[in-house]
């Protein structure tokens, strides 16, 4: 019986990998990280989500220590989510050691239940400038995890080299684009669905449906020559 994790926020990126994941494994089990992050509303729309969509297991995991030690737009409600770049070059919603704890206790949980890979939908391709989203990065977190665990383990990030306009089209091949469209929580203002309009979060997403939506046939060409 094949087995994977997804690293699951209920976001557009996260729900398009449980979907393929859902066809590529017999078993497929959901981890929710609940960090204190901006909108609280993140954990119950990926609890609705993942049971929605079948997944096999879901766990939701507190880890606010985060929360203190890391400061950001998405850990602060007094510091708004802003379009430009701090000193440091680096958007004022990356959340420093996020995805490096994450996919640790993502590892570990894998461990526990026998899954071969844990998958996440990080993107370098379209990504918001934040450097543990980088195929760099999580080649090296694999590999301290498989020799820290002295266990085979993948973490696959089925998204990495698509644009976003390729991630709807990854949707839409599932049969699922309404569903990731109406049903997810990517905006950083915790509007469901299209999203506040106005976050760099939301300017991704629409900017890349709307490419998608004017570009149907080649922008699938594109994916399905990837995958």
């Amino acid at each position: 019986m094949s087995t994977a994790i997804v690293v699951f926020s209920g976001g557009q990126d996260s729900t398009t990998c449980l979907i393929q994941a859902l066809t590529q494994y017999d078993n497929v089990h959901c981890i929710t990280f609940d960090y204190g992050q901006r909108h609280n509303q993140e954990i119950e729309v990926a609890k609705k989500v993942a049971l929605e969509l079948g997944a096999a297991s879901h766990k939701v995991m507190d880890v606010g220590l985060l929360n203190e030690l890391a400061v950001s737009s998405l850990t602060r409600d007094n510091i708004p989510v802003s379009h430009e770049l701090q000193e440091n070059g680096l958007p004022n919603s990356f959340v420093p050691g996020r995805n490096i704890l994450f996919l640790t206790l993502a590892g570990i949980y894998a461990y526990q239940l026998g899954a071969e890979s844990v998958i996440t939908g990080v993107c370098e391709t379209d990504f918001s400038g934040y450097p543990d989203c980088r195929d760099e990065f999580v080649k090296s977190i694999n590999q301290s995890l498989v020799l820290g665990m002295d266990r085979k383990l993948r973490i696959d990030t089925p998204l990495m080299w698509l644009n976003k306009a390729e991630t709807w089209a990854l949707a839409d091949k599932y049969g699922q684009l309404d569903y990731v469209r109406s049903q997810t929580l990517t905006c950083y203002n915790g509007v469901i669905g299209d999203g506040c309009g106005d976050c760099p979060s939301c300017d991704l997403r629409k900017n890349g449906l709307n490419e998608y939506l004017e570009n149907k046939d080649a922008v699938m060409a594109d994916l399905n020559a990837k995958l």
